[in-house]
């Protein structure tokens, strides 16, 4: 029984001092990171499909148990909507393979233009792609959210091939009007959903977005604590991001996430010892 939780990336400049030391190399912020958080999402596949070496370093740095959940470059899923990708997909799955089990799903994000009519389209899409990963998809169109046949036509897509839907809540960044510049760019730029709380496999994953206030951002994922308990009285093995807009205390926060889950569920493996961001002195 696992719970795995993380943050959008592994490395961020406010973090150097206090998660990661400072003047860390790029090479070994991903150690430190992971000492931390047992997980993180793959934002940077999106933008660009890395080399096989980059992510065999990704693996060295991490143990075993670490999760990854790497994006479909967004060529795929946005620009061409999986049609005529078949060389970029190839090379995303050669290039990821290295990571081996610590991809935890493949995960693919599709545009608020995605509506119910192109299921089919990701049904059939799905189907193709290789069965060596699990796949996760997150959907961005209201419809989906408010129409019960559109998250059935949805549902039904993803089970042939035991894929995910991740949910992205945003209820407690949007239940209040931004008060800093990072919540006022955040407001323009993330989707305003209802929050979705049903998982379709053993490993759902979750995003969660909260405010630059740790306590607010707390208090907003109490009803994924009770979520998340559950979860795991199931059986299952959740992983769960957290994201704040300006994320200066993700990796503390997802720890604090993991903590309170673990008052509920004492048999819940515990988190790594974080290596110390300032060295040790005698004095």
């Amino acid at each position: 029984m696992r719970l795995h939780v993380g943050c959008a990336m592994w490395s961020l400049a406010s973090w150097q001092g206090r998660f990661l030391p400072a003047r860390l190399p790029a090479g070994e912020r991903l150690r430190h990171y992971a000492s931390w958080c047992t997980a993180v999402e793959g934002n940077t596949t999106f933008y660009a499909t890395p080399s096989r070496n980059t992510a065999a370093s990704w693996a060295a740095q991490t143990d075993p148990a670490f999760r990854f959940v790497p994006k479909l470059p967004k060529v795929v899923t946005h620009d061409r909507r999986f049609v005529g990708v078949d060389a970029e997909l190839r090379a995303f799955f050669d290039a990821v393979e290295p990571l081996g089990s610590r991809v935890d799903a493949v995960w693919v994000q599709l545009p608020g233009a995605f509506t119910p009519v192109d299921v089919p389209a990701l049904g059939t899409f799905l189907a193709g792609l290789p069965d060596v990963h699990r796949y996760a998809v997150e959907v961005r169109h209201p419809a989906f959210f408010t129409d019960r046949r559109a998250a059935d036509l949805l549902e039904r897509a993803l089970a042939p091939v035991r894929a995910e839907w991740v949910p992205f809540d945003t209820t407690t960044f949007f239940a209040t009007s931004p008060g800093s510049d990072a919540e006022r760019d955040a407001w323009m730029k993330k989707p305003r959903l209802p929050a979705r709380r049903r998982a379709l496999t053993e490993r759902p994953i979750v995003r969660y977005l909260g405010r630059d206030d740790a306590e607010v951002t707390a208090r907003g994922w109490r009803e994924w604590v009770d979520v998340v308990t559950g979860w795991l009285g199931e059986g299952r093995s959740p992983t769960m991001f957290i994201h704040t807009p300006d994320n200066a205390d993700a990796p503390a926060l997802a720890r604090r996430f993991h903590d309170e889950v673990r008052a509920r569920v004492p048999a819940l493996d515990p988190m790594p010892e974080s290596i110390p961001a300032q060295p040790l002195t005698l004095f």
